[in-house]
């Protein structure tokens, strides 16, 4: 059995610790023993189970937190994850935390589900986080920042609090030279973290019309006060190296960004290289393993948070990378994981060339690769440079299947492309899902499952801000769960061959190649 750790607030000899809000507001709280029991050392590898191999390197890079199966609820589709949201909004007593890329600027129904729980609980607080170029992107036009604006002016700062994280990539001339949407290519805030009291939906999806009607994505429910505290740190924290939206009735775009005298840093465009100093020392104490201490209790189940906040560490000590490619590493290099199966997809087909190869050489008994297809994919139909995406991505599943066969792979690892009518048209969706299943040898269902809001594109581990959770469980109702998740995402797949990919709608042209350009500049996904 998995055993709980405790953990709590720790002074770290030799390491300053800058957590936000401090500890003795919205951290993470639990008993240590009064006298440190160091864990025993671990058996050599050879001599632990196929889920311990993975396991024992995970407690080296991120915390841990040991929960019961039934504290994770895995929910099907975008309109059931509305209602969902509904219903905890309503339900929520103390706080609301909802980290997103944006909130759609006519996506009036989520507005107002925020403004009715705020009217009938006094003591509900929310803060909001989204990203400063996406969420002004059509100002003075109406935008996320304007549709949340009022909130404030209707309840007040010290209820309603609206962040914008701006990336320190992007400033000075660059800045000033590259028109909106293009200049989302240096950073993005993109994770999704949506916390209500003491629960946690992490997700993929942010918070618009489509990610509630007809985009499919993933989202899981953690039913944890340790996880929702957890993140809530890592929140709190991105928050205080944020600005902030005010109401402004005399500026056209009805709000005005500003940098709060409470953030101790300057901010990203006066001085990026003390902002990345100041959010290093802030950011960095929180993703380190917490200390080990004596079990309170036995569960079959760990949640390992990954996060990839590279644009704000330096030097980068972000976790998902490194756990993500030694689990991949492992599956084809330890003898008791070799016939894993895994399934891996991501709405863009743009994986890092380390994982893609890390993939091809990990020795699955069975594998399945499924990206959105030119039909479902976001950008298909879109003006302008965007537009050139989905045959970008697209190109880039064929020339993975051209691999595959040419490594004799063609047996083992399957490329599929999920659609379902024709995004933007009547009764048309499009495919946003992104993560990774592990069944280990000689079991049915998968142990190990990984959910948030990565592409795992070089974007993804270079300007982007991203929040994971990594679920690893024995208990066989959890791995049933994620097994039949891992199947219905596959519902609308087909699978592909060479010969699809060489017909003449999918033949590579000029477009493609200036797609595929643009791709590399912008770091993987506009």
């Amino acid at each position: 059995m998995i055993t709980r750790r405790a953990f709590t607030c720790v002074k770290l000899q030799r390491r300053q610790i800058i957590t936000a809000g401090r500890c003795n507001h919205g951290s993470i709280q639990r008993r240590l023993a009064s006298t440190f029991v160091p864990p025993p050392a671990s058996p050599p590898p050879s001599s632990l189970s196929p889920l311990s191999v993975i396991t024992s390197e995970l407690d080296k890079i991120s915390p841990r937190f040991d929960i019961d199966a039934d504290e994770i609820e895995i929910i099907r589709g975008p309109v059931e994850f509305f209602d969902v949201l509904k219903t905890k909004i309503a339900s929520a007593k103390r706080r609301i935390y909802l980290s997103t890329l944006y909130v759609g600027w006519a996506d009036h129904e989520l507005v107002a589900n925020l403004r009715d729980a705020l009217k009938k609980n006094p003591d509900l607080t929310v803060s909001i986080l989204t990203d400063a170029l996406r969420g002004t992107r059509e100002a003075p036009k109406p935008s996320c920042a304007s549709l949340l604006a009022p909130l404030v002016t209707e309840f007040g700062p010290e209820r309603v609090e609206l962040c914008v994280y701006h990336t320190p990539n992007l400033t000075g001339l660059r800045k000033k030279i590259l028109p909106k949407r293009i200049n989302e290519g240096w950073g993005l805030q993109h994770m999704k973290l949506y916390g209500f009291d003491d629960e946690i939906i992490m997700s993929g999806a942010n918070l618009s019309t489509d990610y509630f009607t007809n985009r499919q994505d993933r989202y899981h429910v953690l039913k944890s006060k340790d996880i929702t505290d957890y993140f809530y740190n890592i929140y709190r924290t991105t928050c205080s190296l944020s600005y902030r939206v005010a109401p402004s009735p005399s500026d056209p775009s009805g709000f005005e960004l500003q940098w709060p005298s409470t953030n101790a840093q300057p901010s990203p465009l006066e001085d990026p290289t003390s902002y990345i100093a100041t959010a290093t020392k802030a950011l960095a104490p929180l993703l380190l393993p917490f200390p080990s201490g004596p079990s309170e209790k036995s569960t079959d189940t760990r949640i390992y948070p990954l996060l990839q906040l590279t644009p704000l560490l330096k030097p980068d000590t972000s976790t998902e990378h490194p756990a993500l490619t030694d689990i991949i590493t492992k599956l084809g290099t330890e003898p008791s994981l070799v016939g894993s199966k895994w399934t891996f997809t991501a709405g863009y087909f743009n994986m890092t060339p380390d994982i893609r190869d890390l993939l091809l050489k990990s020795n699955p008994s069975s594998a399945v690769v499924v990206a959105a297809s030119p039909w479902a994919n976001g950008f298909y139909g879109s003006k302008g440079v965007s537009g050139l995406l989905p045959a970008g991505y697209t190109y880039l599943a064929r020339r993975f299947l051209d691999t595959v066969s040419r490594r004799g792979l063609g047996e083992n690892i399957a490329v599929k492309e999920w659609r379902r009518g024709t995004v933007n048209t009547p009764g048309g969706w499009s495919y946003h899902a992104k993560g990774i299943w592990i069944t280990l040898p000689g079991q049915q269902n998968p142990s190990i499952s990984l959910v948030g809001s990565s592409n795992y594109t070089k974007r993804s581990y270079s300007l982007d801000l991203e929040a994971n959770a990594l679920i690893v469980t024995q208990n066989p109702d959890l791995q049933r769960r994620l097994g039949e998740e891992e199947k219905w995402l596959q519902d609308y797949a087909t699978e592909m061959t060479l010969d699809d990919y060489a017909k003449t709608e999918r033949r590579v042209g000029l477009h493609v190649r200036v797609a595929m350009w643009i791709v590399t500049l912008v770091g993987g996904a506009l």
